[in-house]
């Protein structure tokens, strides 16, 4: 069985932030995401990986018999553009997302370029419906919350 690449980590959350992220404005938009997503989930913010800033954690275990650790919500400020974890597959949150803002979309995740590009009320609705889908299907740390 493969072994997890995105493992939490000890690096400092506000150390990576001074030395990866190139522009204030990045940073700036960093630190919000911070304050926000601590807000949300109950969770300090810790390093998972090598760029992957993320708040709580839940258990996950696929039918292939994959199991591992994830953040609950999380974002990476990549150069060229944020990535957000705040997105689950669900029929709502599929509906926030026609009023998130300017964005692009992945499998799982969700492309920024600054944080003023987006609402950061239905970024909020997101990150909810997410907390509560894990904490439905998952075991997780959001049951707590």
């Amino acid at each position: 069985m493969a072994k997890n690449k995105t493992n939490e980590t000890k690096v400092d959350v506000f150390e990576f932030i001074d030395s990866y992220v190139d522009s204030e404005q990045k940073k700036e938009d960093s630190l919000k995401l911070i304050e926000l997503m601590s807000e949300w989930t109950g969770f300090e913010p810790k390093m998972w990986g090598p760029t992957i800033i993320g708040f709580g954690s839940y258990h996950y275990k696929y039918a292939s018999g994959h199991e591992g650790d994830a953040p609950i919500l999380g974002f990476s400020p990549r150069k060229a553009q944020f990535s957000l974890y705040v997105y689950s597959k669900t029929k709502r949150s599929d509906e926030l997302l026609e009023d998130l803002g300017k964005f692009k979309m992945g499998k799982a995740c969700i492309y920024m370029k600054k944080l003023t590009d987006i609402n950061i009320p239905v970024l909020k609705g997101l990150a909810e419906e997410t907390i509560a889908y894990l904490n439905e299907h998952h075991e997780c740390a959001c049951r707590s919350y």
